[in-house]
This record gives structure tokens, sequence and C-alpha cells, in this order.
């Protein structure tokens, strides 16, 4: 029997479709029985309705699951998430239901004489249902999950520092403070003592020096700081009362030599008595005329020692310069000549036997010193009755008339005085 040939008869296929099938489960069977007939080209269009699956775009819903790293090997059990869906049931319907018959063939299509179809029988028969066709793969490829993050382990918990140290203990004594108050004091006791003064500026600097850390120990905690400065100031008034001793010492040295001076000359005066001397005239002679100690002799005169030493000072006369250099520096120099005999019967010592000359004003004139042999001084033994004699020059303010001098023939003996005028 053929396929009929009018296909406006062929709506009454449809009513005999079994009535158990599901009609919402039919539409995806088809899809899948689709490769069964080669001829039907137009039931392409079918598949449109495939997208009426809503649940198609709940598959991203599968990464949530695949947060976890170590559930990543379980994504291909995936299809069985939905199973709200009905969709997953789809397997189950060739062992649960009957076999849903072969779609009818299309009318349009031409009969194919190879293919026996029992479908010929009638309209209202069924026919003879086919093979089940394979379900198809509703849902697509499961998406692959993302890839676990292994994420670094904390650190570990650096190590808690070490408690410091215990402080140092502070000093409880300030042993400086009482030394910078010790040789403070020596300091200025002693600074202020003449010939010991370089003790006491010795004594000071070491106060200075220990009151200062004495001050700076205190400054840390010790106690005394009162005492340190105390002592710093003691040991500067001791550097002061050095300075004084200095001065002080000076002092007394040219008070020394002023009275030794003055107790040489009242030794050697006119009424002593010397072995081997002949007495003195009862009358004393005119200062003019007869040499002296208290009075001055005339340049030119001798005077005779008790001892029989004598010395005499000569004229003084203007003295010139033997070369040009000598010239240029001395102006208004005068020159004497120094005569010491020994008459005596013993060698005589002399040492440096060399004039003081004042002008008449009564300031001590500067001895010239000159490269051609002056001052010529006279030094060594003299023996008994030999004569020595030394030239000295001396440099005088211009207009210098007169001029006073004194000599000592040697030591222990009395300087003899001169005056006169410049000859």
């Amino acid at each position: 029997m053929s396929t009929p040939p009018n296909p406006p008869s062929t709506p009454a296929g449809p009513p005999a479709e079994p009535a158990g099938t599901p009609t919402p489960e039919t539409d995806s069977i088809p899809t899948s029985a689709q490769p069964l007939s080669l001829e039907k080209t137009p039931a392409a269009p079918a598949t449109p309705e495939a997208p009426a699956t809503p649940e198609a775009p709940e598959a991203p819903a599968q990464p949530l699951s695949l947060e976890k790293a170590p559930e990543a090997p379980e994504a291909p059990e995936t299809p069985e998430a939905p199973k709200t869906a009905q969709a997953p049931e789809a397997p189950e319907v060739p062992a649960a239901a009957a076999p849903a018959p072969a779609p009818a063939p299309s009318a349009f299509a031409p009969p194919s004489p190879s293919a026996p179809t029992p479908a010929a029988a009638g309209f209202g028969t069924p026919s003879t249902p086919g093979a089940p066709g394979a379900p198809g793969h509703t849902w697509g490829e499961p998406t692959p999950g993302y890839p676990g993050t292994v994420y670094p382990g904390y650190p570990g918990h650096p190590g808690y520092p070490g408690y410091p140290g215990y402080p140092q203990a502070t000093p409880n004594n300030n042993g400086l403070a009482v030394a910078a108050v010790i040789t403070g004091g020596f300091g200025i006791f002693l600074g202020i003592i003449p010939f010991l003064f370089w003790a006491g500026t010795l004594l000071a600097a070491v106060g200075v020096g220990l009151g200062i850390g004495g001050i700076v120990r205190a400054n840390k905690g010790a106690p005394r700081k009162s005492m340190a400065v105390v002592g710093t100031v003691l040991a500067g008034l001791g550097l002061l009362a050095s300075v004084g001793g200095f001065f002080l010492t000076v002092l007394v040295v040219d008070r020394a030599d002023s009275r030794i001076d003055r107790q040489v000359e009242r030794d050697w005066g006119p009424g002593d008595d010397y072995p081997s001397s002949e007495p003195w005239p009862s009358k004393s002679p005119s200062p003019t005329q007869v040499p002296g100690l208290t009075s001055a002799l005339p340049f030119g005169e001798t005077f005779t020692y008790p001892n029989g030493v004598k010395v005499s000072l000569s004229t003084p006369t203007k003295y010139e310069a033997k070369d040009e250099y000598s010239r240029k520096r001395i102006k208004n120099a005068v020159q004497l000549t120094v005569t010491i005999t020994n008459a005596s019967n013993a060698p005589h010592e002399v040492i440096y036997a060399m004039p003081n000359v004042r002008d008449d004003q009564g300031m001590t004139a500067d001895m010239v010193i000159d490269g051609s042999g002056v001052p010529k001084m006279i030094s060594g033994s003299i023996m008994p009755g030999e004569t020595a004699s030394g030239i000295v020059a001396f440099e005088l303010p211009k207009g210098t008339k007169s001029i006073t001098a004194d000599i000592s023939a040697g030591v222990g003996l009395g300087s003899v005085k001169y005056a006169g005028p410049i000859g």
C-alpha cells in the first residue's frame, strides 16, 4: 500500500501516536532519532525547539562547585547536578517507558522501494517502532573548571627580641669632686708661695680636670655636684694664684739682689782695716783729689786697694767705628780704657772687670759691641807686678757732656767711682 498522495489527509496521523507518551519528552527524542531517516531533510527545522530548554544556561553554575581545588577531578559528573530539570532522566527512557514509535515518513518525500515500512497497513494503525535512537546530547560540553589556586602559606611569626640587659647601676659616690676640692685648695696654697708657684700650677691644672670630670659624673646621676663645682672654681683660683706667685718670686729675687749689693758696700767702707794696708790719712782729702769709695774720682786717677791692687779708668774719648756697618749703627759713643795692676805678693783673680757707665741724666749707657775687638774685657789671673788693660765703649744720648762710672777690680773688692766730662 502506497503513501496517500493527498497531503491534507496527513493530519490524521498524529492522533495515532500512543496516548501515554508525554508531549514535552517526545520533543527531545525525535531530534535524536532524526539520523534514522536519511530522506527527511525538512525535519531539520525541528532543531530550533532545542533552545526551549531553559536549563542549559544554568551550566555555568558548575564553577561554584569547582572553586575548591581538591574537587577538580569530579568535573565529569556535572551532568547529574541539575536534577531539578528533567533532562537527567532522559537516559532512563529506554528502560522505563515503551520505545517510542518511529515518526511517520513525510508525505512529501519520495517512497523508498528498498526499505519496507509496515506503516502502509492503514492510517489508524501505528507503524512498527524502530530501534530506539541514542539519546541526544542535550547539554553542552562541561566547562573546564578553573585551575586550582595554591596560596602560599603564611610566613612564620618572627621571634621576639631578647630582653635588654639591666641598666648599669648609678654610682653612689663621686670621688672626683672630693679630689678636685683637695687639689684646688693645695694649688691655691702653693701658688702664692715664692719659688713653689710651679707646683701650685700643676695641682691647679689637675684640679680643673678632676672638677670637670666630677660635674660630668654628677650629671649622670652621681651625687656631690655642688662639691665638683666648688673644686673646679678652687682649681681656677689656684691657676691665678700661681701667676701671682711667679711675680712675687721675681720681686723677692730683685730685693734680695739689692740687699746683697748694699751689704757689700757697707762691708768695704773706708773705716775697715785690711791686712798689710797703709793707714788712712787723718784728714779727709778733697773728693776731686783723693780717690775714695764714697766720692767720685776724676777719670785718669788710680785707686789702690788695701791689698795693693790698683785700678784706673782713662778719660772718656769719642769712639770711632772701624767698619761701615758699625758707623751706621753707632752715632754717639765714648771709649774708656780699664787698667788693673797687681802690686801685691799673690796672684789676683779677675772675672770680667766691666765698668757701669751713666750719662749726665743718670741713665745707664748701652755697651757697644763692635767687630773690631770692642769690648776687650779683663779676666783671669794677674800675677804679682803685672798689669792688664781692656777697652770698652758705650753709646750715649746725643748732647751728653759728662758721665759717671764705677768699676770693681776683682771679686770681693769694692766699686771705685769716677766722674768727669767727656774729653
